[in-house]
């Protein structure tokens, strides 16, 4: 069986970073990361790759992405997904959760019901799961969401979703102090489903109560929600002084400050972090106009915000932009990298995926010291997309 070397990578572990190395793939998995000196003779069948010294990790995991390159699941359409899946993949994410808004039950069902059948179709990143943004939200923190559409708790209205999509719902975003979230939580943990507090409006007290319920992790970490004040520490408070309880970041600079992005990485344990885009649809095209979840939207200082409102509606970001963010804001690399695939690997159960040592699915992605992109390699086959419709 032919194999693939990429030669001359500095690899990105997580702790370390390992300059002049050797990646083998074969069979759509990483067999061995070795020193240059050690790599023998290459067979004369191989498939070869000069990486030039270029960062080899992990290819991104983002679990929070509403769409990309004019592609989502909102407009209920299987062949978007599946577009959104190559596109991704052009710039180096290997797997992602499609988010769905909060809306109606009949528009949430319908999405899910039109778009499950891509799963297993995917010919670029990884369809993981839906991430439910909603709808059992705190009216109070709606963010961009419509008032009208966020629900309290329905017992009856999660396994009917779960069903639409396939039994392909990864994590849904909810407000732990919602009062009826019991047979929801249950419900959660029976079919493995990541509970992440969010759009929430719970004091501290309420917040840590539902974390000891199973909703350990948390949505886009100081966006919607009680914020942490000396008196009444919220959520974001419970969130920083917990280690246990794992977070969503944004690492745009504009949703989080970057010197908060830096203290957060000096708090709280990396690898309790989580980096996600929370990307609209329009980010990366490059005419308007752009809409996202049905209203139209402006990029205005490297967000998205509501046209009607200037209210934010999402980030512009890219994972790889994310990573060099991260450093930027004070993160090592090994850090940001597992940040951005070995966390979300771990709280999602992707078990194979987040690492270069050798077993793992050979997704890996390739960048200069410039964060420029270099190559995507998923399943162990360079990625070379056909071009976008």
């Amino acid at each position: 069986m032919n194999k693939l070397f990429i030669l001359n990578v500095s690899a990105v572990t997580d702790s370390e970073i390992k300059p002049q190395h050797t990646l083998v793939v074969e069979n759509g998995y990483i067999s061995a990361l070795l020193p240059n000196s050690q790599v023998e003779e290459l067979p004369a069948d191989a498939q070869i790759l000069d990486a030039c010294g270029a960062y080899a990790a992990p290819a991104f995991i983002d679990t929070h992405i509403h769409g990309y390159a004019g592609f989502g699941p909102e407009t209920a359409r299987e062949e978007d997904l599946l577009e959104m899946s190559l596109a991704l993949g052009t710039c180096g994410v290997g797997a992602f959760c499609p988010t769905l808004y909060c809306g109606t039950p009949e528009q949430m069902l319908r999405i899910l019901s039109a778009t499950a059948g891509a799963f297993g179709k995917e010919k670029g990143a990884k369809l993981i799961g839906f991430h439910l943004e909603g709808p059992f939200i705190s009216p109070a923190k709606p963010g961009v969401m419509k008032p009208q559409d966020i629900l309290p708790p329905r017992p009856d209205l999660l396994p009917k979703l779960y069903e639409a999509a396939q039994g392909h719902i990864a994590n849904i975003t909810l407000a732990p102090e919602l009062p009826g979230l019991e047979p929801i939580i249950s419900f959660c943990k029976e079919h493995h489903i990541l509970m992440q507090a969010g759009h929430t409006n719970a004091t501290y007290e309420e917040f840590l109560q539902g974390a000891r319920q199973g909703v350990t992790h948390t949505t886009h970490l100081f966006n919607a929600m009680s914020p942490f004040t000396h008196r009444a520490p919220g959520a974001a408070g419970a969130v920083l002084m917990h280690p246990e309880i794992s977070c969503e970041i944004i690492a745009d600079g504009v949703h989080v400050h970057p010197d908060i992005v830096g203290f957060l990485g000096r708090v709280k344990p990396p690898q309790n972090i989580a980096l996600v885009t929370d990307a609209l649809k329009p980010t990366g095209r490059p005419q308007g106009p752009f809409t996202a979840n049905g209203e139209e939207v402006v990029l205005e200082g490297g967000v998205w915000r509501r046209k009607t409102d200037k209210v934010i509606a999402g980030s512009a970001l890219t994972m790889l932009k994310g990573v060099e963010n991260l450093t930027r804001f004070g993160f090592s690399l090994p850090q940001a990298v597992a940040c951005a695939g070995a966390v979300p690997a771990r709280l999602l159960g992707l078990a194979g995926r987040g690492s270069l040592a050798p077993g793992q699915t050979a997704d890996v992605v390739l960048f200069d010291k410039q964060f420029n992109l270099f190559k995507t390699i998923l399943t162990g086959r360079l990625f070379d997309p056909a071009p976008h419709h």
